[in-house]
């Protein structure tokens, strides 16, 4: 596939540092946004539909598989989105840069082993596209870093913790089985926003894959109750026997209630999934907040 056409560069003399932003609009993307440019650059940000407009923010229609025109040099490019997809456009075609920041997901690990096909297949096409991006942005002298967040949340976007408050709001309650206890880290999308920023200006991170996780490490059931507290009428959480739970499961499925609930995503209610942040300490000041949520965070946007 050939390279799409390029554009002088959008820079000149005394101007602001540019990023190319892929994802903007996303979960992450948009906390990314509002950072940028009051950190004092410009930014060029892509969508396949029409965005409201930002301060700071020139939106573009394009998408990876077609950006249009784009400027033939950038200071920075940062994507939010897909990493297989992003991963596949910048070694294709990618202007000139000298800094990548990319989101994957901790999935490359926990779905790598996972009994569900799909899954594994996730967890091969991540760890592929963070090996294709480190292997070209090394042949172009580019400093590439790759962050993969645990458990999302904040934005009212995410498919875990606002589908599970969205199923509370209407049942009035949430079940569990008794041995959901594996540990989770839900990651606040402004904490991601400020992990990607503060890797702009750390070279520690160039070439290297850092786990994100959030700032509070707890128990699966502890989790969902955090969640159903911060909801209004504070719906219940009942937990029941395992076997009650599992028999229970597939009239639900079939009722839509667990549509897309996997018998792999049960099984992981009792795996711990947690991730050492020690290295994103250390190399970029990550410090994540503990998970603390309001009904805000867990409300999809209108």
């Amino acid at each position: 596939m050939s390279s799409p056409p390029s554009m002088p560069p959008l820079r000149s003399s005394g101007e602001p540092p540019l990023a190319l932003v892929f994802g903007g609009s996303g979960q992450i993307g948009r906390p990314l946004l509002a950072r940028l440019p009051a950190a004092g650059w410009r930014v060029l940000a892509l969508s396949r539909e029409p965005q409201p407009e930002l301060p700071g923010v020139e939106w573009r229609r394009g998408e990876l598989a077609a950006t249009g025109p784009l400027p033939a040099a950038v200071e920075t490019i940062l994507s939010c989105g897909p990493l297989d997809g992003f991963a596949q456009w910048f070694a294709r075609s990618a202007p000139q840069c000298g800094r990548v920041v990319a989101f994957g997901s901790t999935s490359v690990e926990v779905k790598q082993d996972s009994t569900d096909p799909a899954e594994r297949d996730v967890a091969g096409r991540l760890r592929a596209a963070e090996e294709q991006l480190f292997a070209a942005a090394a042949a172009r002298g580019v400093g590439a870093t790759v962050l993969r967040p645990t458990l999302v949340y904040g934005a009212g976007r995410d498919a875990t913790l606002t589908r599970i408050a969205a199923l509370a709001r209407r049942l009035h309650g949430f079940a569990l089985p008794g041995d959901a206890r594996g540990l989770r880290q839900p990651v606040h999308v402004d904490d991601l926003a400020d992990a990607a920023m503060a890797c702009l200006d750390a070279p520690a991170t160039h070439g290297r894959a850092y786990a994100v996780p959030g700032g509070e490490t707890l128990p699966y059931r502890e989790m969902v109750a955090r969640v159903l507290a911060a909801l209004p009428g504070t719906p219940r959480l009942w937990t029941l026997p395992p076997a009650l739970f599992r028999a229970l499961l597939a009239p639900a499925r079939m009722a839509g209630l667990a549509a897309g609930f996997s018998d792999a995503a049960l099984a992981r209610m009792r795996q711990d999934l947690a991730f050492d942040d020690a290295p994103a300490r250390r190399d970029f000041g990550y410090a994540p907040r503990a998970f603390r949520p309001d009904a805000a965070m867990l409300t999809p946007p209108a």
